[in-house]
């Protein structure tokens, strides 16, 4: 991700009127804002659909992206529109939530607000406010350089449509640039991918792919087969969070593909040209970066303990220690699991955790107002994590899953890749036009979606 502006301030107070923010009367429906439409948000909002509140759904975005498939359309494997979905359309059947094209830019526990700045709007606009009875925060998280933000010029993390748009463009050009420039083609076919998790691996794996099955005869005077593909790795192996076993399987399978694996190496240098890691220097023509995230800037504002992530630590009710109206969820959240280790910052986490706020929230709608207030944390239940496993491709039948005990790796976790992932689109149309096109990728060396876009010219969001 390119360098981040800087937030804005999220301790911006500007006097309010006095409103409907503090006193919730008993005789109106009580008012539930939720910032963000990622994962945790959507379905925090699907699942408050026969909730009797009014409820508000923020994003600066107008859908709701799958971000464990981004490095796919960053690979040229999928089109933007497979992965995403226009969020008014996913609730435009659910009367009682209104959803606005807004950043929250800032936030007051104590008056129960939170300041919007509109999509689009102009650089002059000053926050409006928006009431609240009930706040569940899901910004989701953002790109971590660890403390070296100046690589993010460099190296792209995917973590927006934009970034993967932006890492297929350079990807394809390095091509077509190496085809007319002979002295600079073993850099420009290098591609280093930094991180050795999930997502590192699986974006590996498909670059080499895309690289030596799909472009194998689209140049007259590069050979695609000549593509070096390296994957970093600052820790002991890849797939820390999966069996040694099966990390060991993801390694053999990506170096059978052609893929140089560096563990141990961590980065220490990044440039337009290359990088330095573990010792040794790469000339590349493509960073990739994969290593890390944080969490929001908002954690900062809500006066709760940080974690040196930025993740906000809350209680087993997902809510803050001295705000139970204030719901922390997904990525933002430090929240323990059954083993006392803080839970991963993944979709499946952060859907459950959305479901669950849901839920406790209108277990305390159900007993009423109490002293100016909806919140009853007496009506909350803690969260129960249910792990449903892990998985992780290399390409095609070869994936690894860990689920429980049972370890699986090869054509059969491939399979179950497969399934998952369409099973958890949004919309039967990305389902569908999704499984079309990795039916049409598996069969044929085609991949429709290889277009050079123009240079992205603005910096995204922060986070």
């Amino acid at each position: 991700m390119p360098v981040e502006e800087a937030p804005p301030p999220l301790a911006a107070e500007p006097e309010p009127a006095q409103d409907q923010a503090q006193q919730p009367a008993e005789s109106k429906r009580p008012r539930i804002v939720i910032a963000g439409a990622g994962f945790g948000g959507l379905y925090a909002a699907l699942a408050l659909r026969p909730a009797r509140a009014n409820v508000w759904l923020i994003d600066r975005r107008n859908f709701h992206l799958f971000q464990p498939l981004l490095y796919q359309v960053a690979t040229a494997g999928l089109s933007p529109g497979d992965i995403a979905w226009p969020i008014r359309a996913l609730l435009r059947h659910q009367p009682n939530t209104t959803v606005l094209l807004a950043e929250v830019c800032g936030l007051d526990l104590r008056r129960r607000q939170v300041f919007l700045r509109y999509t689009g709007g102009p650089a002059q606009f000053q926050p409006e406010t928006l009431a609240y009875d009930f706040l569940i925060l899901a910004p989701g998280s953002r790109n971590s350089y660890f403390g070296h933000d100046a690589w993010a010029a460099s190296a792209i993390g995917m973590k927006s449509l934009e970034d993967a748009l932006e890492i297929r463009r350079r990807l394809l050009l390095a091509f077509e640039r190496a085809e007319y420039s002979a002295a600079s083609r073993a850099a420009l076919q290098t591609i280093a991918v930094i991180g050795g998790g999930p997502t590192g691996v699986e974006t590996a794996g498909a670059v080499m792919e895309i690289a030596r099955e799909v472009m194998l005869r689209d140049f007259r005077s590069l050979d695609p087969r000549h593509t070096r593909v390296v994957l970093l790795e600052a820790g002991e192996r890849l797939l820390p969070a999966f069996a040694p076993s099966l990390s060991d399987y993801a390694q053999n399978a990506l170096r059978a593909r052609g893929v140089e694996v560096w563990t141990r190496s961590p980065v220490t240098e990044i440039s337009d040209g290359g990088l330095a890691a573990g010792g040794r220097r790469l000339q590349a023509g493509t960073l990739i970066w994969s290593a890390g995230v944080s969490a929001s800037h908002l954690g900062h504002a809500l006066g709760a303990p940080l974690e040196r992530d930025g993740r906000v630590q809350v209680t087993p009710a997902l809510h803050l220690p001295h705000h139970p109206e204030v719901f922390v969820i997904g990525d933002l959240a430090w929240c323990a699991g059954r083993d006392g280790r803080p839970l991963p910052g993944l979709a499946p986490v952060a859907m459950q955790q959305g479901r669950w706020s849901a839920r406790n929230i209108q277990r305390a709608i159900a007993l009423g107002p109490r002293e100016g207030s909806w919140a009853r944390p007496e009506a909350y239940r803690p969260f129960r994590y249910r792990d449903k496993g892990m998985l992780a491709t290399i390409g095609k039948r070869a994936a690894v899953g860990q689920l429980g005990r049972i370890r699986l790796r090869g054509g059969l976790a491939w399979l179950i890749w497969v399934g998952v992932h369409i099973r958890y689109l949004i919309g039967f149309r990305n389902r569908f036009m999704v499984a079309v096109e990795w039916a049409w990728a598996y069969f044929t060396p085609h991949r429709a979606a290889r277009l050079i876009t123009e240079e992205r010219r603005s910096k995204p969001p922060a986070d």
